[in-house]
């Protein structure tokens, strides 16, 4: 490898990646244009760096396997940072396999950290804690390091377990200060922020207030029936009922969860299931039904009582009931939660995470595009959606010690 090649690598793993641009960005090789693909995507130019990368894989011989391994892995970083869940995460996987059959074990491990925040992103928590076991953390790099335990604390926080999620970050932060990186500094002070902004709505006898993670997390540990509309369960003693595909008795059970310990007229509860105007007898037979249903399912917890006027919950043992709702509620939430991260998103990203259709999530960016809560720009299938203002790069996109041994 000739000096400036090394030198730009050098400049690389510092974060430098003008200094990188300086010594490569005339050249055309392959160990040239592999390391400007990686600075313009520092630099946030994901077009450039991404068509550079591909010029450089393609540009390395048959003998040169561990550098093109290298340049998918770096090509599998930036389709996460561009939000392209659907990349062919088998290219990663052989790259991987390829990378530690020959030694190079620091850029396998980079590789399960990128195939585990795609998994945390598409809410497969068990696979990437899988795929994050499968290597021995103590003999990281830094850069290694912090980004793994941003994957740890992002499952932590998924399940609520805050004690390990703050653990991780103080780890990914104590690690993004040994490298001496500043863009992975502030990626970890932003993956922190979550632990300090509201995070659900509780609602209990009438008032309601905001609380934050490790709140809800006390919430959900403190023995009280939970009506979680957060993710449509009911939980109640570390055990939970599903009402994600039963709508109308989920709508019925947060009804009479917000009015406990009173009740909720009959019309209150047709309006609230059926989004009817008026109560007529079909409306009542159905309300009869589903209520006869709900008791079915909430039998070991709690009764459903008539009233004179309509419904009430009466909990058995004399727990209390609280309903946990989102902090903004709007018939779009989840698409505007994933944005939330800053990230730019495409739509079948999107539909990937949310587990739906991608038409169903393109009725939901036009209308939010309406309503001037989301953004987009690029054409056809390069089209990102991102919430304004549009922010800076957040995400390092630096393989440790890239190319150095090409």
């Amino acid at each position: 490898m000739d000096s400036l090649i090394t030198a730009a690598a050098l400049a690389l793993a510092s974060g430098d990646a003008i200094g990188a641009l300086k010594r490569v960005g005339l050249r055309d090789d392959a160990p040239a244009l592999a390391l400007r693909g990686i600075a313009m995507a520092q630099l946030g130019d994901l077009v450039r760096a991404k068509s550079a990368l591909k010029k450089a894989a393609r540009a390395f011989g048959p003998r040169e396997a561990v550098a093109r391994a290298r340049c998918i892995v770096a090509e599998a970083e930036l389709a996460l940072v561009s939000r392209d869940l659907g990349w062919p995460a088998k290219a990663l996987d052989e790259a991987r396999t390829t990378l530690e059959a020959h030694g190079d074990r620091l850029n396998a491990a980079h590789a399960r950290n990128i195939e585990a925040r795609r998994l945390l992103l598409i809410g497969a928590l068990e696979e990437a804690e899988r795929v994050l076991g499968e290597v021995d953390p103590r003999p990281l790099p830094p850069l290694l390091t912090a980004a793994r335990e941003l994957v740890v604390a992002g499952i932590a926080i998924r399940r609520l377990q805050m004690k390990p999620a703050r653990s991780a970050l103080s780890r990914a932060e104590r690690a993004a200060h040994q490298g001496g990186i500043a863009a992975l500094t502030a990626e970890v002070a932003n993956a922190s922020l979550v632990l300090s902004r509201p995070a659900a709505r509780l609602a209990a006898r009438g008032e309601e207030r905001l609380l934050l993670l490790d709140e809800v997390e006390a919430v959900l540990r403190s023995g009280v029936l939970v009506v979680d509309a957060c993710r449509n369960v009911v939980r109640h003693a570390g055990v939970i009922v599903s009402l994600a595909t039963r709508p109308v008795l989920f709508a019925l059970v947060r009804a009479l969860g917000e009015a406990w310990p009173g009740d909720v007229s009959r019309e209150a509860l047709v309006a609230r299931a059926f989004r009817g105007k008026h109560a007529d007898d079909s409306h009542r037979a159905r309300l009869r039904v589903e209520i006869g249903r709900l008791r079915v399912e909430l039998r070991s917890w709690a009764e459903v009582n008539a009233t004179k006027r309509g419904f009430a919950l009466a909990p058995r043992g004399g727990h209390e009931i609280v309903v946990l709702a989102p902090p903004v509620e709007d018939e779009h939430a989840a698409v505007l939660a994933l944005l939330a991260d800053g990230e730019a998103w495409s739509s079948s990203a999107l539909a990937l995470a949310l587990g739906t259709s991608p038409r169903t999530v393109q009725r939901a960016l036009e209308q939010l595009t309406r309503d001037a809560k989301v953004q987009w720009f690029g054409r056809g299938r390069a089209r990102r959606w991102m919430t304004p203002p549009v922010p800076g790069f957040p995400t390092t996109l630096v393989l440790p010690g890239p190319l150095s041994n090409a």
